[in-house]
């Protein structure tokens, strides 16, 4: 009877742990389907968020070199900026569509890539008038190394500060700075290869072979720097032109930077006159702190031959400073003082200063309106400039 009553006992809790453990296999597959919809759900999350990623990564990828942002189409992007201007100056009032300008680039592989710059000036081009169609830039770009960039082709020569950036919203003022105009001469390019070291974070140098300036020799354009530029238009290269740059970005808002060019022959190898023997030297400062900023630039070019001591231009010089502060996105204000020479060997006082305050106005970042005084310190020679600027 206790056998009987021992086996029963046995076989209902054998009977009762089959009931409980169908209950928690129950259980288990309840919370194991519930796990499965919530692992589907972070799935399609997961998937959302790496679209949003991949788009931002294509946005952020869409810039030139400039700083333009460019339309990307696969490998191929497009970009451009442009700018009009309303000079009201005592002697002179006008209105240009000074400059329209297209980038396009292309990415052959991570290492290779293709740019370039085609700009019109002016907005007509016939005779007669004061239009110009340029091609500013063009070039092969090659990583050699993580450290090291070539560029083969037509491009900016690296000096000054608005000569390989000068997108109307990177500047302030209607007008770029008369001393890089005049003495540098901003826009400058040339023809030739370079290579761009950097080795380590915040120091870089470059180094270029080029075509060189061609100055004439006679006229009032005689040796002025600015007359010389051959834009690589079947440009003589009888002397070809040396440049090299140090660039120091190390410390967060601040560049300094300094650019030596050698030319043995400014002319050309011009017949009937000296050698033109010519070096230039410039250099700059920028600090940024918050949103005030701070430019300085010097530029100097000494050259040989009884021709350009004769007419005083053996020496060429020019400087700037320039304080700005930008109150917030939309606002900003400037003022800039500037003196250059391209007379500086002639017994004669040919400096000339120019002074402009301004603002800038951007109704977008890529956007903006520009306003300000300009004195140049000779009679007529005083007024204002408006003008509106994109770049995209």
């Amino acid at each position: 009877m206790k056998k009987t009553l021992i086996a029963s006992a046995v076989l209902g809790l054998l009977v009762s742990g089959s009931v409980l453990a169908n209950q928690e296999t129950d259980d288990l597959r309840k919370i194991i389907a519930e796990q499965q919809k919530v692992l589907k759900k972070l799935e399609r999350r997961l998937d959302q968020t790496e679209q949003r990623l991949e788009m931002t990564a294509d946005q952020i990828e869409s810039t030139t070199t400039h700083g333009a942002a460019l339309t990307n189409s696969g490998a191929t992007k497009l970009g451009g900026y442009g700018e009009m201007h309303y000079n009201n100056i005592e002697d002179k009032k006008s209105i240009s569509f000074h400059r329209f300008v297209l980038f396009a680039s292309h990415e052959f592989t991570d290492k290779l890539r293709f740019f370039s710059e085609f700009e019109v000036e002016h907005a007509v081009i016939e005779e007669g008038a004061n239009g110009a169609v340029e091609l500013e830039q063009a070039y092969i770009e090659y990583d050699y190394s993580d450290k090291i960039k070539t560029t083969f082709g037509l491009f900016l020569v690296p000096v000054g500060i608005i000569n390989e950036t000068h997108e109307p919203t990177a500047f302030y003022g209607v007008e770029r700075n008369p001393v890089e105009k005049n003495i540098i001469p901003t826009t400058w390019w040339e023809g030739g290869a370079a290579v761009n070291y950097r080795p380590l974070g915040g120091v870089s140098f470059d180094f270029a072979i080029t075509s060189g300036l061609n100055t004439p020799i006679d006229g009032n354009s005689a040796y002025k720097v600015r007359s010389g530029r051959q834009n690589v238009s079947k440009a003589n290269a009888d002397s070809l032109a040396f440049t090299s740059r140090v660039k120091y970005t190390a410390i967060n808002g601040l560049e300094l930077a300094a650019t030596v060019q050698y030319q043995q022959d400014m002319t050309q190898g011009a017949i009937g006159v000296d050698k033109a023997d010519a070096t230039l030297f410039e250099a700059h400062g920028i600090y940024q702190i918050e949103n005030f900023k701070l430019i300085a630039l010097y530029a100097r070019w000494d050259i040989s031959g009884d021709e350009a001591k004769s007419l005083g231009r053996d020496e060429q010089t020019g400087w700037y400073v320039e304080p700005s502060y930008k109150f917030n996105e939309k606002f900003g204000v400037f003022a800039r003082y500037a003196k250059y020479d391209n007379n500086v060997g002639n017994s004669d006082d040919t400096s000339k200063d120019q002074t402009n305050i301004g603002i800038n106005y951007y109704l977008h970042e890529n956007v903006v309106l520009k306003a300000d005084w300009e004195e140049q310190g000779q009679p007529n020679k005083n007024g204002f400039n408006l003008g509106i600027g994109y770049q995209f």
